[in-house]
């Protein structure tokens, strides 16, 4: 029987609606399905590098009940991390650049962005940081965006300060793995 959510919007949230980024999935509960560093929902599962200490898991912001997703909060660092998968939705023929551009809309005055090819459990993935506005807000993010197996899977970090090393960021994506029923 499949768990029961009980979730509330977590003060942040409303901005990624507003963007319309909870369609995307941008969603996370405390019964998420997340224990450890093995995320469980649905047809979905898969691994993620070490969750820092200073990260805690934020609650719902809506969005799609049927995407699978979490979300992390570093009050220290200022930065919210989050990763989110689907299946059999939008991955066969999209490029990973074009996936990317898709996480990024509603999002203003986008400037410095660098792409770099990397490779996550044995398949090419797609990181993107550039600087943006959120109403008016300079944001830093970092998105990474990889396909296998028919399905999607987004990473992404948003700082408030360019100043914040993502060194935890890059360890937790690089732990991705998808893991087998």
């Amino acid at each position: 029987m499949p768990r029961q959510r009980n979730c509330r919007t977590a003060p942040w949230a409303f901005g990624l609606r507003a963007l319309g980024l909870s369609g995307l999935g941008f969603a996370a509960c405390t019964a998420s399905g997340l224990q450890g560093n093995v995320f469980r929902h649905g047809g979905v599962a898969f691994e993620v590098g070490p969750i820092p200490a200073d990260w805690h898991q934020v609650e719902e912001v809506g969005g799609d009940a049927s995407l699978a997703s979490f979300a992390f909060r570093s009050d220290q660092e200022r930065v919210t991390v989050g990763g989110t998968g689907r299946c059999g939705r939008d991955g066969d023929d999209v490029p990973l650049h074009a996936l990317t551009q898709h996480l990024i809309l509603g999002f203003t005055d986008r400037k410095g962005e660098v792409e770099e090819p990397l490779t996550l459990d044995g398949r090419a993935a797609l990181k993107t940081q550039l600087e943006a506005r959120l109403d008016g807000v300079p944001k830093f993010l970092s998105f990474v965006v990889i396909k296998k197996d028919e399905c999607v899977y987004d990473f992404w970090r948003i700082a408030d300060s360019a100043d914040t090393d993502d060194s935890d960021f890059d360890r937790f994506v690089l732990g991705f793995h998808v893991l087998g029923d």
